[in-house]
């Protein structure tokens, strides 16, 4: 894809955005690099996915928030059609799940439409490249929405792991969790040390924890 010479443009884009003002802004940025050639421009998401048929580009920027076709939809149907387009997603919408909804659906970046003009350039000859690209603002998202779903992990196997346990051993596993000691855990529920120290033990072994901690930080995870 692309032209190979040293004269010309080389990077062949399509711009896809139903505001003309912000299709215009766009081209008027990647324009001036004299690299890059914005060879069409479309209102929707279907329109993109017609000129990138119709035209043998490199990359296409596509908003998400799109009339007949959004954004996001029309990157699935890029990748089962022209396979050989890099895709960026540029959008004033900067939630978790559409960054990663569009890197599951194998876009080559993710732009927020603040990005300063010399990152999207950046972001274009990344993508022709065969790189990803990120923006900072994209990439926090992405790094947070992971920590949550590893959250979410733990906590779904904490809660299975615990499944086996009866009431009243999850009655002292969430005792443990908020660290007390076997005797204060005894008079929160009135049971005597000695018994409350046989239900660690019990617990212990039911949730293959080496120790209190381990038992504590699980009692956590399952939201005792």
């Amino acid at each position: 894809m692309g032209v190979t010479g040293v004269t010309g443009p080389q990077i062949r884009v399509v711009i896809a955005d139903d505001e003309p003002l912000i299709r215009a802004g766009i081209r008027m940025i990647l324009t001036s690099d004299r690299e890059i050639d914005v060879v069409a421009e479309a209102a929707n998401g279907r329109e993109a996915v017609e000129l990138a048929r119709s035209h043998d580009v490199d990359v296409v920027l596509l908003d998400i928030q799109m009339p007949e076709m959004d954004g996001l939809s029309a990157l699935a149907e890029l990748r089962r059609t022209v396979p050989a387009a890099r895709v960026i997603i540029l959008t004033t919408f900067g939630e978790r799940e559409n960054v990663l909804r569009a890197l599951e659906h194998g876009g080559a970046g993710f732009l927020l439409k603040d990005t300063a003009p010399a990152e999207l350039i950046r972001a274009v000859r990344a993508a022709a490249a065969g790189d990803a690209y990120l923006s900072p603002g994209a990439t926090r998202h992405v790094v947070d929405q992971l920590a949550t779903g590893r959250a979410a992990a733990r906590a779904e196997e904490a809660r299975r792991r615990v499944g086996v346990l009866s009431e009243r051993e999850r009655d002292v596993l969430a005792l443990l969790g908020e660290g007390l000691s076997n005797a204060d855990a005894g008079k929160r529920i009135h049971m005597s040390e000695a018994t409350v120290k046989t239900y660690v033990s019990r617990i212990l072994a039911k949730l293959d924890c080496e120790n209190r901690v381990q038992a504590a930080l699980l009692a956590r995870d399952a939201g005792l």
